[in-house]
């Protein structure tokens, strides 16, 4: 049956979906209307931040405009002053210039009237111009002939300087004995405190009395009385300064360029000052700057060395340098590198040449220009030297340190430049008939000559040739000066040694003992002399032994504790003093040479 349709409804479902999709449109409109508000706002927010960029750009080129105004403003106003004062400096030029004009005019006037009077005076004096040119001429070959004199003169004085000082020298005495008493230091009193003699051990029993004296003197009761009296070339006491000390040896040094070799050495027991006294120590007390350093013998004898060579500087003298220990009586060359370049102890031997003269084969030597290149292979060489500490002393030295400094000289001995001058002053007044002739003479190699010296040829030459003094080639002069730090003399129980300690001191006391019977043959003029039986003496032959200089210097301390050391090394001054040299006769023959 047919459906029943209900239009009510269909229509009430109908007006259901309109207001539903009114309502739809409603929210649809509203949303965009909140949009289109919040879209207003954005741009009203866009249209300010437009405006206000557009007022600051324009506050920004006002600004800038201003400036530039301003800019240009300041600018013109120094470039108006400055074209002002170019202009009033272009003036000033143009007045300088007809200045200068006028100063070359007013000159070149001036130089035309010198000129003329110019040629009139020496038109008035052309007449008597002869009398005084010869006049003048007479004067200046007087001058020269004077001069002539001076110079001659002075050589022969100067040679006969050097022959007086070096007859001096022998006549102190080839070897000299000096003596130097060291103050009361620190350790001292610590030996005394440990002694068994109590703290009396340091006390001063050790005296420089005068210049050439010293005094010891121990009177205690149970013991032998002890009063004798030392005496040397030179006595320094505990307050004489390292200047004062070297001013007794740079004597030596003017012998040493004279020709003779020269050896200064410091003898004596651990703790006496040797080292000190040859090389020097450093002060480290803040209170007193000006003793900063105090140099010992081997750095001044280094700066008056290259000093008197610099006071010679027609002669051409080279100095070398080598640096050897004695430890343990073997020879170690101190300055020898091994393949890296470091310093390292080479041991090396001492021979004899068939000159008598010591040698050591490969010997490192190192060539040197001035005292500080000296100092700084010293300072090298030291960190390598052998030190122990003892009881005596808290950095003994174990071994001898031997600093030679060679000198090689192209100039003659002066002592037979001066023989050979008077010789030949002595030929020439005996008679002019005697005829010198020359090497250099064409003649020379088939001549013959006789006994007296003259030509034995019937044609003589046809003019006198000069004597062989003035043909004679200048050769090498070589002389040592050698400086000895000797290692300390002590007895082992004061020492407190023991093994390989023990050992070094007695391979020291038995090289020093070498040395003392090497001064003991000497002084008893024996025909052999034991410079063998040590490395230490077979290395110093040159410098102990003929008409070498030798200068020992004592170093004694002054306390008890030390006595028979200090008696032992005074009595090996004595016996060294007791050593009587005669000068060589044939020192002026010839050159000393190496």
């Amino acid at each position: 049956m047919p459906h029943f349709v209900n239009r009510d409804q269909i229509f009430a479902h109908q007006v259901h979906l309109l207001e539903h999709k009114l309502r739809s449109k409603e929210e649809r409109i509203l949303e965009l209307e909140t949009e289109n508000a919040l879209l207003h706002l954005r741009l009203a927010e866009c249209m300010g931040k437009l405006r206000r960029d557009h007022e600051e750009d324009v506050i920004v080129a006002k600004r800038h405009c201003q400036h530039q105004g301003n800019v240009q403003k300041s600018t013109l106003v120094p470039l108006a002053k400055l074209l002002s004062h170019v202009q009033a400096l272009k003036k000033d030029l143009r007045d300088v210039f007809a200045v200068c004009m006028g100063f070359a005019t007013e000159l070149e006037n001036q130089h035309k009237q010198l000129l003329e009077w110019i040629g009139i005076i020496s038109t008035a004096v052309q007449g008597d111009q002869s009398d005084d040119t010869q006049r003048l001429q007479a004067q200046v070959a007087s001058l020269e002939r004077s001069l002539q004199e001076e110079k001659e003169r002075h050589g022969s004085e100067r040679l006969r300087r050097k022959q007086i000082h070096n007859t001096l020298i022998e006549l102190r005495g080839n070897i000299r004995v000096h003596c130097r008493v060291r103050p009361i230091l620190p350790f001292d009193h610590i030996q005394g405190c440990f002694s068994t003699n109590g703290p009396s051990s340091s006390e001063v029993v050790v005296q420089a009395v005068s210049d050439d004296s010293v005094l010891v003197n121990f009177a205690k009761p149970g013991i032998p009385l002890i009063n004798k009296m030392f005496e040397f070339e030179r006595v320094h006491g505990p307050e004489d300064s390292q200047d004062g000390v070297f001013e007794e040896i740079k004597p030596l040094l003017t012998s040493l360029l004279d020709g003779y070799n020269v050896c200064i050495m410091a003898y004596g027991q651990t703790g006496s000052g040797k080292t000190h006294t040859m090389i020097g120590s450093q002060n480290d007390d803040p209170k007193h700057p000006e003793r900063d350093s105090q140099e010992g013998i081997i750095p001044k004898a280094a700066n008056e060395l290259f000093k008197l060579i610099s006071e010679k500087p027609a002669e051409r003298h080279t100095v070398e340098v080598s640096m050897v220990e004695v430890y343990n009586n073997e020879l170690l060359d101190l300055l020898a590198k091994d393949d890296d370049g470091a310093a390292v102890g080479v041991k090396r031997e001492v021979i004899t040449t068939s000159t008598g003269t010591s040698e050591v084969p490969c010997l490192m030597y190192e060539l040197v220009h001035s005292p500080e290149e000296v100092m700084q292979l010293l300072s090298a060489v030291l960190r390598l030297r052998a030190h122990n500490p003892t009881l005596v002393h808290g950095d003994s030295s174990r071994s001898h340190l031997i600093v030679t400094l060679t000198v090689t000289s192209m100039n003659p001995n002066p002592q037979a430049l001066a023989q050979r001058l008077q010789n030949t002053r002595q030929n020439v007044q005996r008679g002019p008939q005697k005829q010198w002739w020359s090497p250099r003479c064409p003649r020379a190699a088939s001549s013959r000559f006789s006994s007296s010296g003259s030509c034995a040829q019937s044609a003589p030459c046809p003019s006198p040739c000069l004597p062989s003094l003035y043909v004679t080639p200048q050769e090498p002069l070589r002389t040592k000066l050698q400086l000895v730090d000797l290692a300390g003399s002590e007895c082992a129980g004061t020492s407190g040694l023991s093994g390989a300690a023990l050992w070094e001191s007695s391979c020291i006391n038995r090289s020093l003992s070498a040395l003392s019977d090497v001064l003991r043959a000497l002084a008893e003029q024996r025909p052999h002399v034991p410079y063998r039986n040590s490395k230490l003496t077979h290395l110093l032959q040159d410098s102990i032994g003929g008409d070498a200089k030798l200068l020992v210097m004592l170093c004694v301390s002054p306390t008890q504790h030390f006595l028979s050391e200090t008696l032992q090394s005074l009595g090996f001054g004595y016996r060294a003093r007791q050593i009587q040299r005669h000068t060589p006769h044939g020192k002026n023959a010839g050159l000393k040479r190496k």
